[in-house]
């Protein structure tokens, strides 16, 4: 049985343990589970995701039904545009944190990418919108 401490359970995620996969929200990328989703039953998920070299995003734009959404950038650089604040170059270092409901897209990015995403809840719609 797993304890757990405020509805949560320890847990510890290792880069040398974790598979990427390409079973995600886009298929341009790659993405590693922390572990995250199952400790807080749902609450918030955390990912490490990863460009696929050579692969481009469409730049669709769409929204998530989600209450928090963090993106920071470990590696290479990525172009996000949000509706109302337009095009973003992150860097490795840079952070963003999405509103709920924005209208975004990614519109390309290195491929040597890889981003730190935190979602709250883990499990979340995402819908297409139309371009602003």
């Amino acid at each position: 049985m797993t304890r757990l401490w405020k509805n949560q359970a320890f847990t510890i995620a290792h880069a040398d343990d974790g598979k990427f996969k390409g079973a995600g929200l886009r298929p341009f990328f790659e993405y590693r589970d922390l572990g995250i989703h199952e400790a807080t039953k749902g609450a918030y998920g955390a990912h490490v995701i990863r460009a696929v070299p050579g692969m481009e995003s469409p730049a669709a734009w769409h929204s998530h039904d989600l209450v928090f959404q963090m993106v920071y950038v470990t590696q290479g650089w990525v172009v996000f545009e949000y509706e109302g604040s337009g095009e973003h170059m992150l860097r490795a270092g840079s952070c963003v944190l999405q509103p709920p409901g924005i209208k975004h897209r990614e519109v390309r990015h290195s491929d040597d990418l890889e981003l730190l995403e935190v979602v709250s809840p883990a499990v979340f719609d995402t819908h297409d919108e139309v371009a602003l």
